[in-house]
Formats: C-alpha cells, structure tokens, sequence
C-alpha cells in the first residue's frame, strides 16, 4: 500500500474543508463538505463561516430557505444534517431509512408500553395521516401550532419502568414528527426563531422541495440502500479520506457490512496510514499518492499556516471517530463531552490547540490548551476578532458546550 502519513491528510482537510483557502459560495461548501451538522442550528451558519469567503448571514438564510439547495434532514446516528439537495434521494434510501425504522419502533414500543392506544399501529397511523392532510396546504405550522390541529398529538407516553426513578413521562409529538422526517414525508420548512436556535416549523417534503423531492423535476424514487450508502461513502471519502472503515462505520451509524460493501462498490483504495492503521481514498486520489508526499502532490503540496475556529459539532472535528491526526487524545476531557461531541474549538495548521468562547457582550475568546507560538497565537486573535465581528453582538448558546468552554478557568 501506498503511504499516507498525518502531514499530507492534514493538508488535505485545510483545503478540501476550505479551511486554508475559502469556498466562494454556500453552496460549494456544502457541496465540498458533504453534510453540515444541524443539531445546534447555528452550527450551519458558523460552520459556513469559517468556508466561505466574505459570508453574510443572508446568504446562508437565502440557501436554507430561499433556494433550499442545502435541506436538513435526519438521518446518520439519527443527528440531524443541512445535505446538499442533490444528495437527499441517497440519504433518503440508505441513512434515513436506517434511523426511520429505528424512530417508528421505538414509537410503537412507547405507545404499547404506556396504554394509551388500545391498537398502537391503528392509532400512529391515523396520527400520521392527520398530520400530512392538515399540511398538504403547503402552510408549515411548529409542533404546537400541529397539536392545536391534531390534538392527538398532544398525547404523552412513559418511557422507563413505572414507578422506577428513571420513569418519565414524554410528549409523543416530537417523536412523531422525528419519524416522520426520518421517513421524508415531512422536512423542516423556516425556522420559527433566531438563526441561532432550533426551532423548526414543519411541512411535507413535495411543499417544500416540489414533485421528486431531491431535483423538483418529476417524482424521484430513492435509490435501494446499496446504492444510497455507496454514494455516501463516495462523498465521505472525497471530504475526509483517507479515513478508516471504523470510521465510516462511526459516521454513517450503519455496520461493518454496509461499509464494506460501499467501499467495493466505489471502487476505493487502501493507503497506509501513519500508526499502521489502513485507510480508504477515492481511487482518482491515488494520483496524488506518488507525488512524493502521500496526498500532497500537485497543489495540496502548498499550504501556508492557517487559523481557524470552528463551532460546535463542526463537520470536520466529528467527521472522523480515529481523530489522533488532528487531536491530541490528552485534549479530549476538556474539549469533547462524555458522549464524543465536540464543541468549539481552535485550530492551528490542522491541529485542536483550543476552543473559543464569548463572554457576556459577546467577545469572542480563544482559550488555548498548548503553547502554539506567537505567530499561531496572534493568527487565532485575529479569527477571534473577525468572527466577534461577523456575531455583531449575537451570542451563541449551546447544548453541547464542552466542559473547557463551561468553565475556561479548567487546568
């Protein structure tokens, strides 16, 4: 196998990821980054930030609502993602499909374990029939504003053992509503607040995508999950290769089986990797492979030093599960919380030396877990002034906050 050590994989996300050199436009850095994690909305617009050149928060509005040529859809390891449109018919037949059969199961299993259907299958089914009847006007309505119109929705159903202290009694609509979108049968249409929170108002996919859903030109049937997961990895690969079947595996949530398969199917290139691990590339990457420097041949061999700070579940930090080329295993407890999501966080020359917080005004701050040098430190600055700027006041709140960003004083 042909060698590709960290150096030249690190050089390759600076560019690839439009890091090193921006993208000038939304959409090629969607394109190029295959999926933007949408779990903390404000992860789009942050995450386009630091790709894009001279971004304004309308042009990721305008993408996301507007053109809606990046959509978010839930699919792999049942996280929410903005896709690029053209990838939704393969995300629909593979990764969503996976996380849809999950959702329907466990709603089913709340519905008979709590009673409160006598025909649990019978009554989902009349709740989603209600549900894309009352929005097949093309009017998006919020979860509550659908409960008001399906007061089924407002059922609650338990979830632990009865009368165990892990016992708790949820609302089923979410669950529904996660389902259904799991299955394409609704999308999240605008969003019902500020850009930097999550709160979706809901729609069927033909209101908001148009007939055939993916392209809007007649009705588009999802290809068979083989070929929804080959096209996947395809893009993974593009995006992060080389990377290492565990993870793909991670990423995708889907099994070694699955992987496999989609690597044979594209075609794809083992390389060896620094540590002795065995990645996977494109096989047009392997060009770059004998040019003397393992994926830095051509115009990846240049690469002037680069700052970037990148938000909470940003797609590069959680695009890979083996993360040793980027990430110090000793930064991990500051930087990921206890489940592997990542919050903010610094980087210098395609390494996490830090994370970057705001303070009550909104002053962005860089908080630095090595010593990076003066040139690196100013660098980082200079991104925290230039990010402070674009924010213009708003702060960001997140759910995944890592414990260095909840308490900056950490040793």
């Amino acid at each position: 196998m042909l060698p590709f050590p960290d150096v030249s994989r690190r050089r390759r996300l600076a560019l690839r990821h439009g890091l090193a050199r921006p993208y000038p436009s939304v959409g090629a850095a969607a394109e190029a980054m295959t999926a933007l994690h949408a779990t903390e909305a404000a992860t789009v617009h942050l995450a386009l930030w630091a790709r894009v050149a001279d971004l304004a928060l309308d042009d990721v509005e305008r993408a996301l609502y507007d053109e809606r040529s990046i959509v978010k859809q839930l699919a792999m390891r049942r996280t929410l993602f903005a896709f690029p449109r053209d990838l939704l018919p393969a995300v629909w037949g593979s990764a969503a499909a996976r996380v849809a059969g999950q959702q329907r199961t466990q709603v089913l299993k709340d519905l008979h374990g709590s009673g409160c259907a006598d025909d649990p299958e019978a009554w989902l089914a009349e709740v989603e029939g209600a549900i894309v009847e009352v929005l097949g006007d093309g009017k998006a309505r919020t979860t509550a504003q659908l409960r008001e119109e399906v007061p089924l929705l407002a059922t609650k159903v338990m979830r632990g053992a009865p009368g165990s202290k892990w016992a708790v009694e949820v609302p089923v609509a979410p669950q529904v509503l996660t389902m259904l979108g799991a299955e394409a049968r609704v999308l999240r249409a605008e969003n019902a607040g500020h850009w930097r929170l999550n709160k979706p108002a809901w729609t069927t996919t033909e209101a908001w995508l148009g007939e055939g859903g993916g392209d809007g030109a007649g009705t588009v049937t999802p290809p068979d999950p083989a070929a929804g997961y080959a096209e996947l990895v395809r893009r993974w690969l593009w995006t992060f290769g080389p990377g290492t079947e565990a993870d793909i595996v991670w990423w995708l949530g889907a099994t070694k089986t699955i992987v496999r398969r989609a690597l044979a199917d594209v075609s794809a290139v083992a390389v060896a990797l620094d540590g002795g691990g065995t990645g996977w590339v494109l096989p047009d990457d392997v060009a770059d492979l004998d040019g003397g420097g393992g994926g830095g041949g051509g115009v990846e061999a240049e690469v002037a030093s680069w700052a970037a700070l990148l938000p909470t579940l940003d797609p590069t930090v959680m695009g890979w599960k083996e993360r040793s080329f980027y990430l110090d295993a000793a930064h991990t407890p500051y930087l990921f919380d206890s489940n592997g999501n990542a919050g903010n966080t610094a980087w210098w020359d395609g390494r996490v030396v830090g994370c970057w917080v705001q303070d009550e005004a909104g002053e962005v701050r860089v908080i630095l877990r090595e010593d990076v040098g003066s040139e690196a430190s100013a660098a980082l600055d200079a991104e925290a002034a230039r990010l402070g700027a674009w924010l213009d006041g708003v702060r960001i709140t997140n759910v995944y906050a890592s414990p260095q960003m909840r308490n900056a004083l950490l040793p």
